[in-house]
């Protein structure tokens, strides 16, 4: 057992499937707090819903976490726009107080509700916020400021409900935090000996060590823009 007080669930949210763009674009970004106990299964909560399925969801990316804690700083940087009126505005199944990106590492395993839960890797902000927040560039602002949330694994299925409890059970990589995630793959980007480890990682998706043996092989990072930016952006 990890000595660390649980953390409530202050929300559990779910979205419906809705366009996001003037193309007719879905996404199931817009969470809105669900009632009662959800199951979760392994690809993700009872009701929540993904447009693009090859890019977001699946089993390494089933639930995803952002920090209520953010909020405010996002407030302070581009206003109190509608959507940072409530928790949901980042696309998040669960809102927390309590805990970021500096204090959760890959591989943690959390009892939560009925479900065993896994830290699978950071969240890789797209264009799709840009749209979220009506600004072009709210992707970039959210890869640059590490405010990025995480995703999880389900290890075991289960219902949860907001005000369960988020309960540290084991922590194997606890130096491979997603802010150190982070700091390697957008500022400190060619380093090599954190993205040897990286590559090495076998808590992480085969995704993102694959970025990491990339690099190692080219000396160079992959281009961000089409998930960053997308199509040209209009107000």
């Amino acid at each position: 057992m990890v000595d660390r007080q649980p953390i409530v669930l202050d929300a559990l949210l779910v979205g419906a499937l809705a366009p996001i763009d003037d193309r007719g674009t879905l996404s199931g970004i817009d969470k809105r707090p669900a009632c009662g106990a959800v199951y979760l299964g392994a690809t993700g909560f009872a009701g929540d819903h993904q447009g693009d399925v090859k890019r977001h969801g699946g089993i390494d990316k089933a639930v995803h976490h952002y920090p209520l804690d953010h909020y405010h700083a996002w407030a302070q940087d581009i206003g109190s726009v509608p959507p940072l009126e409530m928790p949901g505005a980042f696309g998040e199944n669960l809102s927390t107080v309590g805990l970021t990106e500096n204090d959760i590492a890959v591989g943690d395993r959390f009892r939560l509700g009925q479900a065993l839960l896994e830290v699978s890797q950071g969240r890789q902000p797209c264009w799709k916020l840009n749209r979220r927040f009506g600004l072009p560039d709210m992707a970039r602002r959210v890869q640059q400021s590490g405010r990025t949330g995480w995703y999880y694994r389900v290890i075991e299925a289960g219902f949860v409900s907001a005000g369960d409890r988020l309960q540290l059970l084991d922590r194997p990589a606890a130096e491979w935090t997603i802010g150190r995630l982070w700091h390697y793959l957008y500022v400190d980007t060619l380093n090599r000996e954190a993205l040897s480890q990286i590559a090495n990682l076998a808590v992480l998706p085969p995704s993102w060590r694959d970025y990491a043996a990339k690099r190692l092989q080219t000396r160079t990072v992959e281009d961000w823009t089409r998930r960053l930016d997308g199509e040209p952006f209009q107000r």
